[in-house]
């Protein structure tokens, strides 16, 4: 009985005896830990010192440094952005073709505006690369004067081949366009010839199916305005809609209108309704008056009001020719201010000037 009394009472005090040790163990830790938040609210620890990092490898000290370099390089945000430039006049004192492209009339800064046109008039050899177009050029009744204009235009003609040039030129002969009507076309027009015959062919069409176009207006339209053939055909059906329908051109008007004025169709759409509503709307003209007068639509809105007002505050705001001190509306577009004031309006350019600052 007596061993196991002790038995007992040993377990007892060693039970105890884990649990002192336990609690001394963790008052020790609290402590411990009130020491160190007072040693950091003294020193001010930062919040942003971390933790010493395990040493690091090579390939990984490699990528970051990779990583790291490929931010800053896209970084643009604290730099100024280095645009790459290209300027042909530095090379005109090296480059021989260069310097007669100059002499032609060419307008290099005009080329290297355009993207990639820079290069590849540089890489240009004079004798075999721009004298056998020259000749072609010239051959075609184009005058050397207007040589600089059409390079500088299209200098993208000196990747045709000629060939092909001159198949397109024999096109135009067989559509019976005269020898001043070819040379219009490619003066006025020099990106005709980077259309195939097969191309020109289907747009010739349209225009002629389009406005029920004999061959004779066509080919007065397209002499006219050739850059309207070459023109984006997106643009054209818009223009062709807004005409026939918003405005109500009928098919006979519409195909005098073009073929009076067919710079009409390349021009944007909500301008010719703004002009057209002004002259239809304002001024009181008909259809069959603005037929008459494409150059209503031609002119731009503020011109027709500002002439408009002018006539109509001396009284000769008088569009009908079956009354007195009829005007003709195209007299209202005609020349330059002074001109107008003197010539339609009988007035002087003082009274109009006075007129524009007080309206």
């Amino acid at each position: 009985m007596f061993c196991s009394w002790m038995v007992r009472n040993i377990s007892k005090i060693h039970n105890s005896t884990q649990i002192t040790t336990k609690c001394y163990s963790i008052g020790e830790q609290l402590r411990h830990l009130r020491a160190l938040r007072g040693v950091q609210n003294e020193i001010n620890v930062p919040a942003s010192v971390e933790p010493a990092q395990p040493a690091k490898s090579t390939e990984q000290r490699l990528s970051e440094k990779k990583k790291s370099q490929k931010e800053i390089a896209l970084d643009f945000g604290n730099r100024e952005a280095q645009v790459p430039t290209f300027n042909l006049a530095a090379h005109v004192n090296n480059s021989s073709a260069l310097q007669q492209l100059l002499s032609l009339g060419v307008d290099l800064h005009s080329i290297e505006r355009r993207k990639g046109l820079g290069d590849f008039v540089l890489r240009l050899d004079f004798e075999q690369n721009v004298k056998p177009y020259l000749t072609f050029l010239a051959d075609q009744g184009i005058s050397p004067d207007d040589f600089g204009k059409m390079i500088t235009k299209n200098p993208l003609l000196f990747k045709e081949d000629l060939d092909d040039l001159q198949t397109r030129v024999e096109y135009l002969k067989s559509k019976r366009f005269s020898d001043e009507a070819r040379q219009r076309i490619l003066t006025h027009n020099p990106y005709w010839l980077m259309f195939s015959t097969r191309r020109i062919d289907r747009r010739l069409g349209y225009f002629q199916k389009e406005f029920y176009l004999s061959g004779h207006d066509l080919r007065l339209l397209a002499t006219k305005e050739p850059r309207l053939i070459t023109y984006n055909m997106e643009h054209i059906r818009k223009s062709v809609f807004t005409l026939r329908e918003e405005m109500g051109f009928s098919s006979k008007e519409l195909q005098s209108l073009i073929v009076r004025k067919p710079r009409l169709m390349m021009i944007p759409p909500d301008d010719i309704i703004e002009r057209f509503s002004y002259v239809h709307n304002d001024m009181g003209l008909r259809h069959k008056q603005i037929v008459q007068c494409p150059e209503l639509l031609a002119s731009r809105e503020f011109r027709l009001r500002e002439r408009h007002e002018f006539l109509k505050l001396l009284g000769r705001a008088q569009y009908d020719p079956q009354k007195d001190l009829y005007i003709s509306p195209s007299d209202v577009v005609q020349g330059n201010n002074f001109y107008f004031v003197r010539n339609v309006a009988k007035s002087d350019l003082q009274t109009f000037d006075m007129f524009l600052k007080t309206r």
